[in-house]
């Protein structure tokens, strides 16, 4: 349960700041993990970015300060993080369909988006199939682009990325770089920080490349490696969920820095018998 404890203890300072300024590098600090893990796994957890989540929570704040007080719109915009009623009426718009001056008329109908509460939740007998392992250096090449974690934009622009990478016909260019069979077909989200990071399609290969191409040296290390069967994306993405609501919680693991992998098989990922897999670091608890 302390897992849980410090993730609720994260969603406390964020529900407490909702009307001032939130810190990432704090958010993370309360849940014991670095600011790109923690948006990873909240994201993951709660099917909604962290940011989107924020943006939700102050505006139904917002919406509620307007229906029950007298408060002047500007100063309500200024209180919730905007700095002009253009873009505090164009979000507001956004979330709850209208402008924030006809909150008040009678009948009208606002959302509230309520706060968040991580919990344990007992599923079923599924099984997990994983295995931790001490996973020597090794090195990556491929094509990399950096991505934003903003409103969750990582998760439409990753699959985008996949699509150019195969209509560009760069798979069998990368493919020639590859010298090691168990590392045909990697993607990989690596150099993290509170706003994004480098994703990469690589390939496991010690081969001098083309500069339109970039490496990755993925260090020493312990990792939990889950499989994942089922077609793509969406065999992976219910493991992901599993990983962070079903077995960090439980598992005497936490997640280290690092890179964080999948590997992918041959074959058509279009298939439910797909099988591919999610790479972690981890490190026991103290």
């Amino acid at each position: 349960m302390d897992w849980l404890d410090k993730m609720n203890g994260a969603l406390d300072y964020i529900e407490n700041n909702l009307n001032g300024e939130i810190h990432l590098e704090e958010v993370a600090r309360r849940a014991c993990c670095s600011s790109f893990n923690f948006q990873r796994m909240f994201s993951f957890m709660a099917d909604v970015s962290l940011a989107d989540y924020i943006r939700r929570r102050r505006l139904s704040m917002a919406a509620m300060e307007l229906l029950t007080t007298g408060e002047k719109i500007i100063d309500v915009a200024l209180k919730y993080g905007y700095e002009s009623p253009v873009s505090f009426a164009r979000a507001f718009y956004a979330v709850h369909g209208m402008n924030p001056s006809e909150v008040r008329k009678s009948g009208r109908k606002i959302k509230s988006y309520p706060r968040i509460s991580f919990e344990i939740t007992i599923k079923g007998a599924e099984a997990m199939n994983y295995c931790v392992k001490d996973l020597g250096e090794f090195r990556l090449v491929g094509i990399k682009e950096r991505m934003t974690m903003d409103t969750g934009e990582n998760f439409k622009r990753i699959p985008k990325f996949w699509n150019e990478f195969y209509n560009q016909s760069r798979c069998e260019e990368m493919l020639n770089f590859n010298d090691n069979k168990d590392l045909l077909f990697m993607g990989v989200c690596a150099n993290s920080d509170d706003k994004g990071f480098d994703y990469y399609i690589a390939t496991g290969s010690n081969q001098e490349i083309p500069e339109d191409m970039a490496e990755l040296v993925v260090p020493a290390g312990k990792y939990v490696i889950f499989e994942c069967v089922g077609s793509m994306p969406e065999g992976q993405q219910k493991v992901w969920k599993r990983i962070f609501t079903e077995w960090f919680p439980s598992s005497g693991y936490e997640m280290a820095d690092g890179p964080q992998l999948e590997w992918y098989s041959e074959g058509d990922i279009t298939s439910e018998e797909y099988r591919s897999e999610i790479w972690i670091p981890v490190h026991k608890k103290a």
